[in-house]
């Protein structure tokens, strides 16, 4: 039986804690669920996870439908497509079986990619190299999550490049509809006529074809849409991400008709030890200042007070109310307060 491979490739940088990737945890099992009520996708579509953020690993290795279990997903800093693309280049070549005078190999690999952010590094190489060895022997559909991600490099990958703006739980639901459809439109197409890729009608879903004609804008390496905060709890030294989406208000003085930006808090989350594996260590430090954060949580592993203290290293960690603290990171002791002004803080790149 000739096997049609099927790679999810997917960004789960900072800005996909909390609700996001949880809504991506659901939206894959359901997918499974179907796909393996499905008579010609589970007879032809195996499925593998991959995963990136400063970081790629796989998540799922390439399976049948009939023996997957939708993972929990990792969160890492950072935006590499370009370890996003080596990894899934590294899986294709040492999985996809080539059609020989032997034997008919797979069918051409269907690849989604998900992505709600802007490369954090130079991802040329990598497209290059996907460009002349994969590009024609791999079907990709490139999906770009909210209005930063940049178009522009997913459309050197693919002619394929889908916007998906609306985050709700609904939109989420239809979304991952139309993947489930897209697989089984494929499994039909090449179990019944040979062809290899078909998508099933983007009409009465969230998604939205690209106009890559329009000039490229000029996108920040980090996601605006949110800011999101790296911490350590003092008391069980475990991680966690602070994450604030991005708020835009009327100005206090009337009559100019300014705006005002601020980012206002989502919560505060736990991370476990994926966080480092699948960030990057090298990538340059951005800052916010703390006149733009509204809301400071309490710490989401031991409930501290305040989820919020800096040190003297530069690390935010959390505190209590008592006189002295010591600071998860650098182990420095020290005294805190309450200061009058505001200050620069460290963010992650989201």
């Amino acid at each position: 039986m000739r096997r049609l491979p099927v790679y999810f490739l997917i960004d789960v940088s900072e800005s996909m804690v909390g609700e996001p990737i949880q809504l991506v945890e659901e939206g894959l099992a359901t997918i499974i669920k179907a796909l393996k009520a499905d008579p010609y996708a589970i007879e032809t579509a195996w499925i593998s996870i991959i995963v990136f953020a400063g970081q790629a690993k796989t998540l799922v290795p390439l399976q049948e439908i009939v023996n997957f279990y939708p993972p929990r997903f990792p969160v890492g800093s950072g935006t590499s497509l370009s370890k996003g693309l080596g990894h899934l280049m590294y899986e294709l070549r040492k999985n996809i079986v080539k059609t020989t005078f032997e034997q008919k190999g797979d069918w051409k690999p269907l690849v989604f990619l998900f992505t709600d952010g802007v490369p954090t590094e130079d991802s040329s190489a990598a497209i290059g190299e996907w460009k002349r060895n994969w590009q024609r022997s791999a079907n990709m559909v490139a999906v770009s999550f909210g209005n930063e991600a940049d178009n522009h490099i997913l459309s050197q990958l693919t002619e394929n490049v889908l916007s998906f703006k609306n985050a709700d739980q609904n939109a989420y639901k239809q979304f991952f509809k139309w993947v489930t459809d897209s697989i089984k439109t494929t499994s039909v197409s090449v179990e019944s006529s040979g062809s290899d890729f078909e998508l099933a009608n983007l009409k009465g879903t969230p998604l939205s074809k690209i106009d890559l004609t329009k000039e490229k804008p000029n996108l920040p390496v980090t996601d605006n849409n949110f800011v999101v905060l790296a911490g350590k709890c003092q008391n069980s030294k475990r991680q966690y991400l602070i994450k604030y989406r991005k708020h835009v208000g009327e100005s206090d003085i009337p009559g100019l008709g300014l705006n005002t930006l601020s980012y206002r808090l989502v919560g505060g989350y736990q991370v476990d030890g994926t966080y480092e594996e699948l960030s990057d260590s090298s990538a340059a430090a951005n800052k916010i200042n703390s006149s733009e954060l509204v809301g400071f949580p309490n710490c989401p592993s031991c409930a501290n007070p305040y989820g919020v203290a800096v040190c003297a290293c530069g690390k935010i960690h959390c505190i209590d109310d008592r006189e002295q603290q010591t600071c998860p990171w650098c182990g420095n002791i020290g005294y805190y307060g309450v200061g009058d002004g505001s200050m620069d803080i460290g963010r992650a790149q989201g």
